[in-house]
């Protein structure tokens, strides 16, 4: 048994019964259920359709994400998630360059990287190596400016954790902002990369080891175990090519607003919802979702 979930971007209601309905039928879907009206909608299914790429594809023209999905074990006990352009709206390398005036050079070669056209680890070192010189007071200043939250990361988060399910940052970015990030949106723990900073300014380089596809890889593979449960209760979400090893890993893998080479890559792509989508896809109706005080 499968189910078929219809989402769309939560700011942009486009899902009405009259434009779902064809598909339900092409798809031969059981009992519809609203998610949220307009934004979120699934419906069983008895086998995944060997047309998927064609009803996908007509229903991203429409700015609609499709995902057909084992209904067994949907909903998860762990979350795993990227940071930077997954759980943030921003690449904190581009932002802290951009400080240093190398904007455009960075973010060049971030989305090189982050597609997969180039290795990861001397593509950072190669980003890292023009923050040189700047003072370490800079990192405030981006986190307090220039660092604004994916839509739907602390409801995502906050009902997760509510269900007894354990939360879990791990970004190839610096723990000078995953630190900041996740206590903020709620995480129970993060990993990242330490920036090295000699008093009280950055060297440009790395402390190593650096943290890259194989050490998400081997978090998601840590965290289980310290957990006692397995890789397949785990829900995975990132956009870069050093995200593709944990994503193909855990049980349910999210390509959310990825490059491009990343979302060929894997089974579940969410190109227009935003982080709620991560709850949809487990079977939560917005009513069932935990939305934290701020």
């Amino acid at each position: 048994m499968y189910v078929a979930t219809l989402l769309t971007n939560p700011k942009e209601p486009v899902l009405t019964v009259g434009n779902v309905l064809p598909y339900y039928k092409d798809l031969k879907g059981g009992e519809f259920r609203w998610l949220e009206e307009g934004v979120a909608c699934e419906f069983p299914l008895d086998k995944r359709p060997g047309d998927f790429r064609r009803i996908w594809q007509s229903l991203q023209d429409r700015g609609v994400d499709l995902v057909i999905q084992p209904a067994k074990g949907r909903r998860k006990r762990m979350l795993l998630a990227d940071m930077d352009s997954t759980m943030i709206q921003q690449e904190c390398l581009d932002e802290l360059a951009d400080e240093a005036g190398f904007g455009e050079r960075v973010a060049a070669i971030t989305a090189r990287a982050m597609n997969g056209e180039l290795e990861f680890e001397s593509a950072l070192r190669e980003r890292v190596s023009l923050l040189a010189g700047l003072p370490e007071d800079v990192i405030d200043k981006v986190l307090e400016n220039r660092i604004t939250p994916m839509p739907g990361g602390k409801a995502l988060v906050a009902t997760m954790k509510k269900s007894g399910g354990h939360c879990a940052l791990v970004s190839g970015g610096f723990t000078e902002f995953t630190e900041s990030v996740g206590h903020g949106l709620g995480f129970d723990e993060n990993r990242a990369n330490v920036l090295e900073i000699v008093d009280g300014v950055l060297t440009g380089r790395v402390v190593p080891p650096i943290l890259g596809r194989e050490a998400k890889i081997e978090a998601l593979q840590e965290i289980t175990a310290r957990l006692g449960i397995s890789v397949d209760e785990v829900m995975a979400v990132g956009d870069g090519a050093n995200d593709l090893g944990m994503l193909g890993l855990a049980g349910s893998g999210v390509a959310l607003h990825a490059k491009p080479a990343v979302a060929a890559a894997c089974d579940i792509v969410v190109n227009y919802g935003d982080l709620t989508a991560l709850l949809f896809l487990q079977g939560y109706a917005r009513a069932e979702f935990a939305w934290p005080l701020p």
